[in-house]
């Protein structure tokens, strides 16, 4: 039986292999090195070569089936692009053997340049970029992130989170009560006016460009779904966390510029406010599920590192509404009723 690391081996030197059989652009195989790691089971390289007599770098991605398939990618990737949103273009594929190149859209990511100095102006041109984005949209175009979508997200915090994580069984009553927030939840989401969403677009995916700005990546689960979704992972980041203050600042900037564009968003502030809370929520309660299962189930440990930011996130905004209430009463009493062993934060 095969290791991983022979399934390993066999899978670089036909990526190798691969890219050796591509006429243009013309690769420097030896300069082939590790781009990025995904959450996912895709991983990235970065490869110089030369095209019309130019040196440039390309980015390679590795998405190995059956676990990943590069079609959504593809189509998404061309969807945005006639947009007019900078995303990187698909230069050559092997759908078959999950292989692509792709152009490089540098280093400079949204995560490593953020400052007190730059953060207002990057977050302008990504709120701008999230509003071209929603005035283009098509109901049709992208699988709908409906109901049924957001409650099998949700889930995985009962399950990865509380059962695996923390140690702990809820009771009948419990099981009840996060049902009911659960239902509180999905209740205000779904009502929410439908539009492309990224899904992913945060500091991370985020890069810093000189034409176009920001550079858009990891697209490929967009979905048409919750027009508030895509701001709150901007600015409700599990990687970045900002003054309640700035947050608010920002988030009425978009909500003007959105009315502006033509854009559903709710007629007043609050109400607008109140749609980007319940959307966070929902989102902060998957992301709690996927960090403890990237730890517990894949061995990526650096996962719970950002669970104390996701956590105050969560814990804030359950305070300030009276149905998510309970929600904060049962992590009062999980958190001090879990077994003490695995993590502390």
């Amino acid at each position: 039986m095969s290791t991983l690391q022979d399934q390993d081996t066999q899978r670089l030197h036909n990526l190798r292999t691969w890219l050796a059989s591509i006429a243009t652009p013309r690769l420097d195989l030896d300069s082939m090195r590790i781009a990025s790691a995904d959450a996912s089971f895709r991983r990235y390289f970065r490869i110089d070569g030369v095209a019309d007599g130019t040196k440039y770098s390309f980015i390679v991605m590795d998405a190995p089936q059956p676990q990943e398939d590069v079609k959504p990618f593809i189509q998404i990737a061309a969807l945005f692009k006639q947009i007019n949103l900078t995303v990187p273009e698909v230069l050559v594929q092997d759908t078959e053997q999950g292989f692509l190149l792709l152009t490089d859209l540098g280093t400079a990511m949204y995560s490593h340049v953020l400052n007190s100095d730059t953060a207002h102006k990057l977050y302008l041109d990504a709120i701008d970029a999230l509003i071209l984005l929603q005035t283009q949209s098509q109901p049709d175009v992208l699988q709908e992130y409906d109901r049924e979508f957001l409650q099998r997200e949700l889930m995985i915090f009962p399950e990865w989170y509380i059962g695996k994580h923390l140690g702990v069984t809820l009771t009948e009553e419990q099981t009840a009560s996060l049902s009911k927030v659960f239902d509180a939840l999905l209740a205000n989401i779904v009502a929410q006016p439908q539009v492309f969403v990224h899904r992913d677009y945060h500091s991370r995916n985020l890069m810093l460009m000189d034409k176009g700005n920001p550079g858009i990546l990891d697209f490929q689960g967009a979905l048409y779904g919750p027009l508030t979704y895509d701001l709150v992972s901007l600015l409700r980041d599990a990687y970045v966390q900002w003054d309640e203050e700035m947050v608010l600042d920002w988030a009425i900037r978009y909500w003007e510029k959105a009315k502006k564009a033509g854009l559903p968003v709710a007629p007043d502030i609050d109400s607008f406010y109140r749609d980007f809370e319940f959307m966070g929520l929902q989102r902060h309660l998957k992301i709690l599920g996927i960090f403890a299962r990237l730890a517990h189930r894949d061995g990526k440990q650096h996962y719970l590192d950002d669970i104390p930011t996701v956590m105050e996130y969560v814990r804030k905004t359950s305070h300030r509404y009276k149905e998510l209430i309970p929600l904060l009463r049962l992590l009062d009493v999980i958190e001090k009723t879990a077994p003490k062993f695995g993590y502390t934060f």
